[in-house]
């Protein structure tokens, strides 16, 4: 593959000219939006597979979890879809739910914070 030397000169000719035009801004080369992890107090669920969450069983019916209620080891917090296969998500351990982390019909990742119990 051979390069054309003229676009190569215009190329660098183009960026002495940004060069000076931004003279005087600082230009920060590292990355500024690197999130920082926020230490959470807490039991944190997260979620097994990509899917779409859903917080009941069906459109309008009754959450499987809601802030303030107990839960036991085992129950349900939510169904995560995934390839029209319905997977709910069990409490790793018992307490008390905290935050949920996702709204109902979310897209959600692998190993996304999806609950938090106390």
């Amino acid at each position: 593959m051979e390069i054309d030397k003229k676009i190569i000169v215009k190329l660098i000719q183009a960026l002495e000219d940004l060069k000076k035009s931004l003279k005087g801004i600082d230009i920060d080369s590292k990355e500024n939006n690197i999130e920082k992890e926020i230490e959470v107090s807490g039991i944190v669920i997260k979620s097994p597979i990509v899917g779409t969450a859903y917080l009941a069983a069906e459109p309008g019916g009754k959450k499987f979890a809601e802030i303030g209620k107990k839960i036991k080891k085992g129950d349900t917090l939510m169904i995560v879809e995934a390839m029209k296969t319905m997977n709910h998500v069990p409490s790793s351990s018992d307490g008390i739910v905290k935050e949920i982390c996702v709204e109902d019909g979310q897209p959600v990742e692998f190993g996304q914070k999806i609950a938090i119990l106390e």
